[in-house]
Order: structure tokens, then sequence, then C-alpha cells
């Protein structure tokens, strides 16, 4: 299957509906998944900065599931289509996430240990030229972006 051609029909269906595709997977196990997450962007077009609704879901889903029939993006026998939001806890994955979410506390895994760890929980500071900021307790970190593994921000209440 090819994903890239899946996420521009994502995209297009998403687009109907003034939301953004935040990410799209394939899972093969017991069953075929295909999961897509939606996001609505802060700026003019969404002064309130809302989240994606039940609703949002809902109609994506029901226009990708036609798209993606008609074009037979995904071949073989049954799958299931998953439209949902990124969640609270969403995962951080372009540079531009870490720029949007300066001030949210987050948790990041890299590759290769910075300051002799692995693993860093604290509220993002910055990106700039490929360095992600990190404050944490009682400093600030640079990581490089291109050695973080994984990367999510965490649930505040």
């Amino acid at each position: 299957m090819d994903l890239e051609k899946v996420r521009e029909a994502a995209e297009r269906a998403a687009h109907a509906f003034g939301l953004e595709i935040f990410d799209v997977e394939w899972k093969v196990g017991k069953q075929r998944l295909l999961r897509v997450y939606l996001d609505r962007l802060p700026g003019p077009q969404n002064p309130e900065g809302l989240g994606v609704t039940h609703e949002d879901c809902q109609h994506v889903s029901e226009q990708l599931s036609v798209v993606l029939d008609v074009e037979d993006l995904v071949p073989g026998p049954g799958y299931v289509l998953e439209v949902s939001s990124p969640g609270l806890d969403r995962k951080l994955i372009k540079p531009a996430d870490y720029e949007r979410f300066v001030g949210r506390l987050a948790q990041i895994w890299v590759n290769e240990p910075v300051d002799n760890q692995k693993y860093f929980e604290g509220r993002l500071a910055g990106f700039a030229n490929g360095i992600v900021k990190l404050a944490l307790k009682d400093h600030e970190i640079a990581v490089p972006y291109s050695g973080i593994r994984k990367a999510n921000l965490k649930v505040e209440l």
C-alpha cells in the first residue's frame, strides 16, 4: 500500500472540513488497521483554538472511506478505518510541533545520551536550527531534533 497516496487522500478529505492530517498509520496484526489522526491548527481560521470534535472525525471518516474505496488505495479484503484526534498526550513529530507547544510539559527519549541521560521530562522551550530546547527543573538542555527517538506531550491536570 502506498501510504503517501493514502495521506494525500486523507488531506483532501480533511481540508474539506477545515482540518489537517496530523499522522497516518497502517498496522497489520489480527486485523488490518488504517488510523488517521486529524488536527485543527490555531490561527486566523481557528481563533478560539478549538480542537477536533467527534463530528469532525465522523465527517472525515465518511468522506475518506468513499475516496479509499473509489481510488482502491487499500488493496486486499477488509480493513478498519479509524479517524481520531492526536489526543492530549499527542506525539511530537515535526519541528513545528516543538514550536507550537512551547511552554507545555513534554517527554523526550533520545537515541544517544544527552548529559548522560536518554529520557527527559520538562517544558518545551523552543526550537531553532535543528535543536529542541527543554526546560528542566533547574536548567535547560538542548536536544538535537535528529537524535529524538520519541516525544510526546504529557497531560497536566
